[in-house]
């Protein structure tokens, strides 16, 4: 934020130095001052979590990968209860059904009625059926083949997916691509990768020590292993932590040692329902509060959140949010400007109002 200044046109400069000017100074929201405590309430149902912005499953090739695996498993049963696809996909049910509206209306050129995917979704049940030129055999180059079966194995990967067709096509595929051992691909394993995916399939407790790369600091948690994932080109562990007593999601290339851990109770991991679009914390994040005024009212939307709470006529009045990088909260704060107020934690009150004080020493002859 402060590494760069607006030189011109002046009146976006001037814009934005009326905007710090009315940042710098402590604020409360009016709609605070003497209001009761907000009432914070746990996003705690698949649905919210699903409807929730910018975490990981809700970007578009994931759910893309997802919906074709819920529209393949479909057609090959014909007719299943809602219920039933949603549990099997790890998904709400009214997620599910959202999902499937949007693939009725897919299909291939010319995109007539008779070319769309056909699906029918009751109160209760769901059906799906391919058009017949979807069953035509295609003639594919070498590249396509390849493409294809890459796409298979990303499907086959969807947890509920299991399409026993699906899986005899692919070995055919991969005969006529030739020798899958032919292509080799180097993926960089992490050195203790292989004790978190032994420690998730054992149920096994674990104390690691681990490196939080966004506040440099190196801590030893007791963790409960739930999932390991890849994102983006790095190995993550999801796992309960009995330090941050939540969820968070650990980078295994910075974990520098790994302990079998008995745990003295029970554990929490058990009615933990984890998916891929679930916004997992990193571990060093902070927990803050905060409480939003009108203009605010889109964060929950493009923010993950851990909590909300509304007044009686719908308004988002506070938020709990994840903090593991103060410089992009910073920004948050910035954009919202007198439509936010840091409730929690205290060190954090005024966070606003120092980052406004600290761009606005780039635009001193303004002011003065």
């Amino acid at each position: 934020m402060e590494h760069a200044e607006i030189l011109e046109p002046p009146e976006f400069r001037s814009e934005l130095v009326t905007w710090l000017v009315a940042q710098r100074e402590d604020a409360r929201l009016p709609a605070s001052k003497g209001a009761p405590p907000a009432t914070l309430r746990p996003l705690e149902s698949i649905d919210e979590l699903s409807a929730a912005r910018g975490v990981p499953g809700q970007e578009t090739s994931q759910r893309l990968r997802r919906l074709l695996a819920v529209v393949g498993w479909l057609a090959q049963v014909g007719e299943a209860p809602i219920a039933d696809v949603a549990r099997r996909f790890n998904m709400g049910e009214a997620e599910l059904v959202r999902e499937l509206e949007l693939a009725a209306c897919c299909g291939i050129p010319p995109y007539t009625p008779d070319t769309l995917m056909e699906i029918e979704v009751s109160d209760s049940s769901v059906r799906a059926f391919l058009p017949a030129e979807f069953a035509r055999p295609r003639r594919l180059t070498s590249a396509e083949g390849f493409a294809v079966a890459a796409s298979a194995r990303l499907i086959l990967a969807v947890p509920g997916s299991d399409d026993g067709a699906l899986r005899r096509a692919l070995a055919k595929l991969d005969s006529a691509l030739g020798s899958r051992e032919a292509l080799g691909v180097d993926v960089d394993a992490p050195r203790f990768l292989p004790d978190v995916r032994r420690a998730c399939e054992d149920g096994q407790a674990l104390e690691i020590d681990y490196h939080s790369a966004s506040r440099d600091e190196s801590t030893t948690r007791v963790v409960e292993p739930v999932q390991v994932v890849t994102t983006e080109g790095h190995w993550y562990l999801d796992a309960f932590c009995h330090k941050a007593d939540d969820m968070r999601r650990f980078r295994v290339d910075r974990i520098g040692a790994v302990r079998p851990h008995d745990l003295a109770d029970a554990p929490k991991t058990g009615a933990i329902r984890t998916a891929e679009y679930t916004f997992l914390p990193g571990p060093g994040a902070v927990e803050v509060q905060l409480r939003l005024g009108p203009g605010g009212q889109w964060v929950p939307e493009s923010v993950p959140v851990r909590a909300v709470a509304r007044s009686a006529d719908g308004m988002v009045t506070d938020v709990v949010l994840a903090v593991a990088g103060m410089a992009w909260f910073e920004r948050l704060l910035l954009q919202l400007g007198r439509d936010a107020e840091v409730v929690r934690p205290p060190e954090l009150t005024n966070l606003g109002a120092r980052a406004a004080r600290k761009v606005l020493a780039l635009y001193q002859k303004d002011i003065e």
